[in-house]
């Protein structure tokens, strides 16, 4: 999976690009993704419908081991959806979002307030205030099955590719 990185001018690192070329390789970066979380954090994910946000979910959820990756399903119809082993996660899907009414209905607000790592979908819909840490991941088509995904606020540096 060819990978950029890019950096401020003082070598800060701002965002890791990846390219996926099938879902399971979309999952196995989510997986890496989960080896570099810890609670408490938000995970925001953008990207087109079919970019592969719940795909990379279920990597995400599977690699924390709070359920099998294929028990992780899109939370389109039911908004949130929580998974519990070895500590808690929330996966939300916020498509269906259209107010604030909606939005305070999620309960996402109880969320925050454990120790949880909350993984958002159409997270730019999100707008509530937290000082959790965020690690915002791009999505988007890059022909056929491939995925372009970037990562900010996480360094995935030391993962072996």
């Amino acid at each position: 999976m060819p990978k950029n990185v890019l950096m401020t001018r003082d070598g800060k690192m701002l965002a890791t690009e990846f390219i996926t070329h099938s879902d399971e390789e979309t999952i196995e970066k989510g997986r890496e993704i989960a080896a570099k979380l810890s609670a408490p954090v938000l995970v925001l994910l953008t990207g087109d419908l079919g970019a592969g946000k719940t795909t990379l979910t279920k990597g995400i959820v599977s690699g924390l081991g709070a359920a099998r990756e294929e028990d992780v399903t899109s939370p389109t119809f039911t908004l949130v959806h929580q998974y519990q082993n070895h500590g808690k996660v929330y996966h939300a899907d916020l498509y269906r979002v259209e107010t604030f009414h909606d939005l305070e209905s999620l309960g996402l607000e109880d969320a925050l307030s454990e120790k949880a790592i909350v993984i958002i979908e159409w997270s730019e819909r999100f707008t509530f205030r937290s000082d959790w840490p965020r690690v915002e991941i791009h999505l988007e088509h890059a022909g056929g099955d491939a995925r372009r995904i970037t990562v900010s606020g996480l360094n995935l540096e030391n993962n072996a590719e």
